[in-house]
């Protein structure tokens, strides 16, 4: 039995992993160079930072074990520091840290998809851009975005965020009313857009928090973490801010001119920290992320209602919620309902 895993982010590498020990042949379709998505890594001038998903909260016992007992656990870490919280009126004070733990990784978060596929044989095509689906009845055909075959399959999972998921499915061809209504709900789905700044300076910063959350959802940033508290992401002496925007000003800034945003980004943190210093830094980074974090999830029986015909979706979206964890957990789900896949 053939499966077609479409998007190599935490939901895809979960149920490649699920599936190791059964006869799906699995092959993974990723339109980007790398592993993990939307918790992504970057490295520049000797550091180490994760500029999407900051880390995997600890809000499942399986995910818990799956990093902490049954994957390799060289250099997994644990942030220890807090995450405070601010308003509208920019006034910074402790927060309800209900994240007992913030798992992540010395060489990054993407360490996570790439120790998950490492137990898989799965075969993953980077830099492949699925367009189309057509299905015959009993076996789903993938095409490229240039119309180019990409293999037939008996089962496909689909885990890109639920907006390009349905633009996929609407350039489909299944003679199958279900596939309409797969599309309704996950096109329903609603997505926010972030931009991400990041930040370095030659200096160490003072903080009892590791990171700030915006808990009105009015302030134009809406989270700064800090990425020295991580072990081995930051030289000594120096400081690194990952900066979300809120998404109402990375929706109105998005296609700006990149170092007016990131200028505009920090003058914004060094007014939130009340320090002039963070508005200038020693270099800048940055990452629109569209398709960020959703606000609602599908629902639930809608979206398996072409499982029957081996059509399955997963991600963090189907969970209703942008974490991490529920990305992994999604991925798992599906990938077990897939074993028994006939």
């Amino acid at each position: 039995m053939n499966l077609a895993i479409v998007g190599a982010g935490a939901s895809g590498a979960a149920a490649a992993y699920h599936l190791r020990r059964t006869d799906w042949n699995v092959t993974v379709f990723e339109k980007s160079r790398g592993v993990c998505g939307r918790a992504a890594t970057r490295r520049k001038h000797g550091c180490t930072y994760d500029h999407g998903a900051n880390y995997v909260k600890s809000g499942s016992d399986r995910v818990d074990r799956l990093l902490t007992e049954t994957l390799p656990t060289d250099g997994l870490a644990d942030i220890e520091a807090p995450v405070w919280t601010f308003g509208a009126d920019g006034k910074i004070g402790p927060g309800e840290d209900r994240d007992e733990h913030k798992w992540t990784y010395e060489a990054g978060i993407t360490q996570l998809a790439k120790r998950l596929f490492a137990e898989t044989d799965a075969e993953i095509r980077f830099e492949t851009r699925v367009g189309r689906l057509d299905c015959d009845g009993t076996i789903w055909r993938l095409h490229d975005t240039d119309g180019e075959a990409l293999g037939a399959f008996d089962a496909v999972l689909l885990t890109p965020p639920a907006p390009q998921t349905a633009d996929l499915l609407a350039a489909s061809s299944w003679d199958d009313a279900r596939l309409d209504e797969l599309h309704d709900a996950v096109d329903a789905v609603p997505f926010r857009t972030i931009y991400t700044v990041v930040l370095n300076y030659d200096f160490e910063l003072d903080h009892p928090w590791y990171a700030l959350l915006d808990t009105d959802r009015e302030h134009e940033v809406g989270w700064v973490a800090r990425e020295e508290l991580k072990p081995g992401h930051v030289p000594d002496g120096q400081s690194l801010l990952i900066a979300q925007m809120s998404p109402a000003w990375s929706v109105e800034r998005y296609d700006d001119p990149s170092e007016e945003v990131k200028a505009d980004a920090a003058r914004l943190v060094a007014d939130l920290l009340d320090d002039e210093r963070l508005a200038d830094p020693e270099w800048t980074d940055r990452q629109g992320w569209r398709y960020a974090l959703p606000d609602d999830g599908g629902d639930a029986e809608t979206l398996r209602t072409a499982e029957e015909a081996g059509l399955y979706v997963a991600g963090d979206w189907t969970a209703g919620e942008g974490r991490v964890h529920r990305a992994v957990e999604t991925g798992l789900d599906a990938a077990e309902r897939i074993a028994d896949f006939e």
